[in-house]
C-alpha cells in the first residue's frame, strides 16, 4: 500500500470533501477520486459515505483513519532512527505517563536527557492505565509509566522509586478535611467518584476490606483532572492517589489518606519481544541509572 495514498485518504477524511482535498494536495479531483476508490477496492470495504455531496467516514473508515495515521507516524519515526548518526543520537521517544508524582520526575529526566542529546525529540502524553497499555500494545508508545499492578508476563518493566498513597480528595473547607485519615466506614457515607479501572478499585477494596456494594458511586472517570470541578462543588469525593494533588496544584483541594494505609508503586513498561529504537533504549537506560537500578526488569533480570 502506497503511503502517498494514505496521505490522500487522511486529507479527504479531514476535509470531508474531494474538491477541497484535491486543492490541498495539488492534484486533480478525478485523480484523487480514483485513488480513493482503488483504496476501497484494495481493502474490500467502503471507507466513505458519499451521500449529500459529502465524504463522511463510515465505521470502517474511522478505524482505518486511526490506523493510517499511526502507520505514517511510525514510518516517519523509523526514518529518523535509520538516519541516526554514529556520533549523535537522534529519533523520537514516545512516552506515556499516568497522572501521578512519577510523571513530574520523568519530565525532569526528559529535560536532562535532551540537554545531553539535543537531537532526540519526545512525544509525551497522559492517560489512564488502560489507554497507556493499549498504546504500548499497538506500538504507538515506546514506554509508559503505570501504577502497579501490571501484567508482568506481558511487559518488560523497570521499577521506579516513586510510591503513591491512596486516599480521598475533597474541598479544603470540607468538614472531613481536618481528619488525618479516612476509613471504610467514612467511605460508605460519601458520594464517590471512582477510577474506571476495576483492578485499581479491587486493590483498594482488598486493603480496606470494603464491601463495594455499600459504596455510593456517583461517577467514574479515567483521569482525575476531569473531575476537579466536580470536587469543587462540595458534592463529591474522589478516591485517588496523593500525587494527583501535586500535579493539579489546586490549593482549594485536600488529600486525606486511607487507614489502613494503601501504597502503590510505579513501573516503566515496554513491549516484550520488541527491540526499542536507540533513542528509547538510551532514555530507558538513563532512567534506570537515575532510579538507582543496575538494570531494567523483564519479569526478572533483563
Amino acid at each position: 500500500m502506497d503511503t502517498r495514498v494514505l496521505k490522500y485518504f487522511l486529507t479527504v477524511a479531514h476535509t470531508n470533501n474531494i474538491t477541497k482535498a484535491a486543492e490541498q494536495l495539488h492534484i486533480t479531483q478525478p485523480t484523487l477520486s480514483r485513488q480513493i476508490m482503488d483504496l476501497e477496492h484494495e481493502l474490500a470495504v467502503p471507507l466513505f459515505d458519499r451521500r449529500q455531496h459529502r465524504m463522511q467516514l463510515t465505521k470502517a473508515g474511522i478505524l482505518f483513519q486511526q490506523r493510517a495515521a499511526t502507520m505514517l507516524q511510525l514510518l516517519d519515526q523509523t526514518k529518523d532512527e535509520l538516519h541516526q548518526q554514529d556520533r549523535e543520537l537522534v529519533g523520537t521517544v514516545s512516552l506515556g505517563c499516568a497522572v501521578s508524582s512519577a510523571s513530574a520526575t520523568l519530565m525532569k529526566l526528559v529535560v536532562r536527557f535532551q540537554a545531553a542529546h539535543p537531537a532526540v525529540r519526545f512525544k509525551v502524553f497522559d492517560g489512564d492505565g488502560d489507554f497507556l497499555r493499549r498504546q504500548v500494545d499497538e506500538g504507538t508508545a515506546d514506554l509508559a509509566c503505570l501504577l502497579e499492578p501490571v501484567e508482568a508476563a506481558k511487559y518488560n518493566y523497570l521499577v521506579l522509586p516513586q510510591k503513591e498513597q491512596w486516599g480521598v480528595i475533597m474541598r479544603s473547607d470540607d468538614p472531613l478535611a481536618s481528619r488525618e485519615r479516612i476509613t471504610k466506614e467514612d467511605l460508605y457515607k460519601l458520594p464517590l467518584i471512582l477510577p474506571n479501572r476495576n483492578i485499581i478499585r479491587d486493590e483498594v477494596s482488598d486493603v480496606l476490606q470494603l464491601d463495594q456494594n455499600k459504596l455510593n458511586v456517583k461517577i467514574t472517570h479515567n483521569l482525575p483532572s476531569n473531575v476537579l470541578e466536580l470536587i469543587r462543588t462540595g458534592h463529591y469525593y474522589t478516591v485517588t492517589i496523593k500525587g494527583v494533588t501535586t500535579v493539579l496544584q489546586a490549593p482549594d483541594i485536600r488529600f486525606i489518606p486511607f487507614w489502613p494505609a494503601k501504597e502503590t508503586g510505579h513501573v516503566l513498561v515496554w513491549r516484550k519481544n520488541n527491540v526499542l529504537a536507540p533513542a528509547a533504549e538510551k532514555f530507558l537506560q538513563f532512567v534506570a541509572t537515575e532510579s538507582n537500578k543496575k538494570s531494567p526488569h523483564q519479569g526478572g533480570p533483563h
